[in-house]
Formats: structure tokens, sequence, C-alpha cells
């Protein structure tokens, strides 16, 4: 069966309901999520998490006020500790200085806010697409590995690395920020059931589907 984005979507929702990604109890929750699972698994990522979470209760202030090493010693069971430190310095000292006011911010950059979140350190283009996605509210398709894989075998190709997904997917107008938010979650929740190994494709509910993009 030939798929659209929004067919792809309604029909994983239909057959795995709800991700309710992302699984968080704050916006900073997500923020420090998202730079943590940057090269690793969720596993070592949560671990880092769960540091923060005892030590901050994720709150941005208190997280600019951890030192250089006290930082370091929270994010290093995420790996990459030190880059990692300086991202979420980065990230929260840029939003500390518009009030963590999301909206305003969005305001205030429009359409060139992708771009100001890629000029922060340890920001590339999956965690500024994750922020607009989770954070801003702004309906952006998030190009991550397991999204290459899934349309690479929905009959795709040529999906070598972030970007060559990303400048071709387009969400529907009426997709909204939840159903952008959802529809990650949910491509990543098949990709854990389905690509490990690969051939398990095969047995799912997407096997014999094309997409069409």
């Amino acid at each position: 069966m030939k798929l659209t984005i929004r067919e792809l979507y309604d029909k994983m929702l239909q057959n795995m309901g709800s991700s309710g990604w992302w699984p968080a109890g704050s916006k900073a929750e997500i923020i420090v999520g998202a730079v943590m699972i940057q090269n690793t698994n969720w596993q070592n990522a949560d671990k880092a998490v769960a540091n923060f979470r005892q030590l901050t209760n994720f709150n941005p202030d208190r997280i600019l006020q951890l030192s250089t090493e006290e930082l370091q010693a929270i994010v290093r069971p995420a790996g990459f500790y030190k880059n990692k430190s300086r991202a979420v310095k980065a990230i929260f000292s840029w939003l500390s200085k518009y009030n963590y006011d999301y909206s305003r911010i969005y305001q205030s950059f429009g359409a060139s806010l992708r771009k100001e979140l890629l000029k922060l350190h340890g920001v590339g283009d999956e965690t500024a697409d994750v922020l607009l996605t989770y954070i801003f509210e702004l309906p952006t398709f998030i190009s991550d590995k397991y999204a290459r894989i899934l349309f690479t075998q929905l009959g795709v190709s040529g999906l070598t690395d972030y970007q060559s997904l990303a400048k071709r997917v387009k969400l529907p107008k009426n997709f909204t920020s939840d159903e952008a938010q959802d529809f990650h979650g949910l491509i990543d929740k098949f990709g854990k059931v389905y690509f490990h190994p690969l051939t398990k494709f095969q047995e799912s509910f997407l096997a014999g589907d094309q997409l069409i993009l």
C-alpha cells in the first residue's frame, strides 16, 4: 500500500497507540534528555537524567549554578561529559536571557529560530529539531536514525545522513505539534521493536507498504 506522511502516522497510531513521547515532567527535563541522548543509548542517558533530577530537580537556575566539575560529574554516565556539560550550560544560559519564556523566544526569532538554536554549543540538526518540536511546540519532523531506517524500508532511497531525509520531508500543514511529537515517539518505538534485527521489519504491520514523499 502507498502511504502519505499523514497516512503513515495514522496507521502507526492505529496499530500502536499514542507513544506518550517525550516522557518528562517539564520542558527543562526534555532539554536535558535531548542533550544526554546524543551519541548514546537511553540506558546511559537515563542515568544522567536521574542525576539531574536528584541534584537539581530540573530547576534551570540551579543547573546554571553548578560548577563545571559538578555538572560534568552529573553528565558522566551519558558519555562525552565535557561536551554535553557545555551544551547544557549553553542552552540554559541562552534561555535564561529570555526568562525561559518560550513564546517570547519564538516571537523574537520567528522562522530563524532554528538557525539560532544551531549556534548554541552542542546543538546539531537533530537536537535543534527536537527542541523545536517539544520545547517550542512547532510541528517539525525529526529525521533521526530510526526515521531514516524506516523510510528506507518504505522505499525511500539515498538516506545517508540527517539532512538527506530532513530536506525531503514536509509535515502536512494540518499536522499539530502534538501529532509531530507523537510521530517521533512512534517511529522510535517502532524501531526498537522491528529493527533489531532489521529482518523483523517483514513481520510488522508496515511490511509491503511504500511511502510517498
